[in-house]
Formats: structure tokens, sequence, C-alpha cells
């Protein structure tokens, strides 16, 4: 098993979620491609490539698929919020995934269950086993709140109904709901790359989540960078 790589690459779906990387990595380059922004540099003796993809499955696949190819990096961290399934977690609380699986794939009258795409190998996406205890480390280190390995779910949608919070715990085993993280996870691996998506809890995914969200991003963003600067850190 890979303990080390030359260049990773961290990418955050919002500002925020990339803002303190920003404001500490020596930038060497920053260039543009589909409209998303790469900045190329290093931090804490790492070489890495920086991005904020947008939200949303295709911004995240466009911008992972150019990671690989047009940077060459070979391991790939996500950093940022997401909203609570686990009725177990509370905001502020971190998942790290152990896999992700997309909620919003439905081909049941193909007679597909939910969440499998049809006619492709996988459709549930491991994350790397180095990277996931790495991160779970990390984030027992730099946070005294509720940290857990766990499932990932990703669609185009913002959950915030208690039903389908329920559901989508319940029937998919999802302990966190966001937009991006198994749509990094499936290009990672079709390209055979190591990946880990660390999500701070910024919402439960309720009804609640409009009030939760802006109050909440910022310090769940902060929660992620000090996890992922302990996670860098230590690679041996």
């Amino acid at each position: 098993m890979k303990t080390s790589w030359d260049k990773i690459a961290i990418i955050g779906a919002m500002d925020e979620e990339i803002h303190y990387f920003q404001e500490e990595m020596n930038v060497v380059e920053n260039i543009q491609i589909a409209g998303i922004h790469y900045i190329s540099g290093t931090w804490l003796g790492q070489d890495i490539v920086l991005c904020k993809c947008g939200v949303g499955k295709v911004n995240a696949a466009v911008c992972t698929q150019v990671l690989i190819d047009k940077f060459a990096v070979e391991a790939i961290i996500f950093t940022g919020v997401a909203g609570a399934l686990n009725p177990a977690l509370d905001i502020g609380d971190i998942v790290i995934s152990v896999d992700c699986l997309q909620h919003d794939m439905d081909a049941s009258p193909l007679g597909f269950e939910r969440g499998v795409i049809p006619f492709h190998e996988r459709s549930t996406f491991t994350a790397d086993r180095f990277l996931v205890d790495k991160a779970y480390e990390a984030s027992k280190a730099a946070f005294s709140g509720k940290v857990i390995k766990g499932t990932i779910l990703s669609g185009d949608q913002f959950i915030a109904d208690r039903t389908k919070v329920q559901w989508l715990h319940e029937h998919l085993h999802g302990d966190c709901t966001e937009m991006e993280g198994a749509a990094v996870a499936q290009v990672c691996d079709m390209n055979d790359i190591p990946f880990v998506i660390i999500r701070s809890m910024s919402d439960r995914a309720d009804g609640a989540a409009d009030v939760n969200f802006t109050e909440f991003t910022k310090l769940a963003a902060e929660h992620s960078f000090q996890i992922v600067r302990l996670l860098l850190s230590s690679q041996s």
C-alpha cells in the first residue's frame, strides 16, 4: 500500500472550503481550465494543486479528471461541508469516507436498485484505506467532537426533508449527504487514483438547513483545514 505521493490535489466546492489553504500555500502557478482555477504550489513541504470545483457532480468530475490528466496528481483529498443523515451526528461532527455512492442515480424502472449505475462495474467507490486512517487520526487529534468513518452519499440535490433524510440513512446507509464526493470517487476509481473525502457537518439535512448552513459553513471549513494540515504533516 502506497503511503506517500509526490503531488496531491485538494478540492473544495466553495470559496470557504479552500480559503484557508490558499492563504497559507506558496503559489507557483494559477491557471484556468474549463472555468475552474487550478492553483499549483507547495504547502507543508508537499507539492499540491488546490482548486474550487464548484457545486455539483459534473463540476466535481470535470475537475478531478483535469487534475489527473493535466497536473498528474497522485492522490486526491476532497474537503468541505455536508448534511448529516446519521442521527448520531450533529453540526460540526466529521465524516471520513469509507465509500461513496450517488443517491440520485435511479434506474429502478429498468430493474436496478437505487444508487446502482447501470452496466458499470461498480456503483460504490471505496476510499484509500491509508488516507482514510490518516484522516481519521488527524480528525481525532484536531477536533474534540464526534468523528466517524462512514458512507458519503452524493447527488445534485440539497436535502432538507426529514423523510428523505431517514430514507437515505436507512436504505442507502448514508452517514451524510453532499453534492460532489461520489463523482470525485468514481473518476478516481476509473483512473486508479487514491482518494479520501473529509466532510464536516454544517447542517442536519432537515428543515433547518437554510438557517444552519450559513452559520456553520465557515467553522466546518476551518475544521476540515486543520484536519488536512495534520494529515499532510503526518504523511510518511
